[in-house]
C-alpha cells in the first residue's frame, strides 16, 4: 500500500499530527508520499517529497478543513485516488475523521476495513474551459447592493427568471455548505441531483429547485449595466456581463472518499450543533 499525505501547514497542531502519522505509517512499512508543502515545513521527511500533482498513491490522507479537501480532490479525483479526510479545520462537513480518532482509523485503513463513497461533481464551463466542482458554482453581484437579473434554463426549458443578490448551483456535497446558509435543502450525497438556490430573491415565489444531476443547466446574464462574478468551489472567479452564459453539466469524474461508517445524518446533525 502507498499512502500520500497533503495538509494545511499554517497550524502547529496540523504539522505535529503530520509527523505522528508519517512515523506511524513508516513503522508499519507503508510507502508514503509527502506533499511538497509539508516537506518544506518538515525537512526530516524530505526524502518522501512528492508534489500532489505527481502522487500515485492508493489513498491520500488530507489533513485540514473543507477548503483543504476541495483543493486536494480537484487534483486527485481525475486519478480516482480516494481521500481520507482528517478534520483540522472548523466544522469540516467533508471530513471523515477527528484528530483523536486518527490512529484507530488508520488501523482500519491498513486492515482494509472501510468502503469507498463516490460523490457526484459538476463541470462548469468558465474561462473557455470545463472546470470540475465538488461543492458549488456561486454567482454573485460585483456591485454590492445591486441585484442580478438571471435566466435559468434546464435542458433548454426556462425554469425561472431570477432577480436576486446571487445564485448557487450546488451538488449534494455542497448542500451543507453555502447552499444551506442560503436556504437550500440538505441533500443526501447518494442522491444524483443538482440544487439551484437563489440568494435573497426579489420575487417571493422564487424558490430552490432540485434537478437531475445529468441536466444541462445554463445561466444567462440579462442586465445591460451590471456584472456578476462566478466563483467555483471558492477558488476560481470570472466576471460576466450582458447576455453572457455559464453552462453546467454532470462531470464524468466522481470524488472518492474513504468512509468507515454510513453516518451522514448523524454527522451533519453533530456538526450543525457545534458552537
Amino acid at each position: 500500500m502507498k499512502i500520500g499525505i497533503v495538509s494545511r501547514t499554517d497550524k502547529i497542531e496540523a504539522l505535529e499530527l503530520n509527523k505522528s502519522i508519517i512515523n506511524y505509517l513508516l513503522e508499519n512499512k507503508v510507502n508514503v508520499e509527502v506533499d511538497s508543502n509539508i516537506a518544506d515545513k518538515l525537512p526530516d521527511y524530505e526524502e518522501y517529497r512528492t508534489s500532489i500533482n505527481d502522487m500515485t498513491s492508493d489513498f491520500v490522507l488530507c489533513i485540514g478543513g473543507d477548503g483543504t479537501v476541495l483543493n486536494a480532490q480537484h487534483v486527485l479525483s481525475p486519478k480516482k485516488i480516494p481521500i481520507l479526510s482528517i478534520n483540522m479545520g472548523t466544522v469540516g462537513f467533508l471530513t471523515e475523521v477527528e484528530p483523536e480518532d486518527v490512529f484507530e482509523c488508520l488501523d482500519a485503513l491498513l486492515s482494509y476495513n472501510f468502503f469507498i463513497e463516490e460523490r457526484v461533481q459538476l463541470d462548469v464551463y468558465c474561462s473557455e474551459q470545463w472546470i470540475t466542482v465538488l461543492n458549488e458554482l456561486l454567482i454573485m453581484t460585483s456591485q454590492p447592493g445591486k441585484m442580478l437579473d438571471l435566466e435559468i434554463t434546464v435542458d433548454e426549458e426556462i425554469v425561472d427568471n431570477v432577480r436576486a443578490d446571487g445564485l448557487i448551483i450546488s451538488t449534494p456535497s455542497g448542500s451543507t455548505a453555502y447552499a444551506m446558509s442560503a436556504g437550500g435543502p440538505i441533500v443526501d450525497p447518494r442522491v444524483d441531483a443538482a440544487v439551484i438556490i437563489p440568494i435573497c430573491p426579489f420575487k417571493l415565489n422564487t424558490r430552490p429547485k432540485i434537478v437531475p444531476a445529468d441536466s444541462n443547466i445554463t445561466v444567462k446574464f440579462n442586465d445591460t449595466d451590471k456584472k456578476g462574478l462566478a466563483v467555483l468551489d471558492g477558488i476560481n472567479d470570472k466576471e460576466y456581463g450582458y447576455l453572457e452564459e455559464i453552462r453546467l453539466r454532470k462531470s464524468d469524474n466522481f470524488a472518492y472518499f474513504v468512509r468507515f461508517r454510513k453516518n451522514f445524518y448523524e454527522s451533519v446533525n453533530k456538526k450543525l450543533t457545534v458552537g
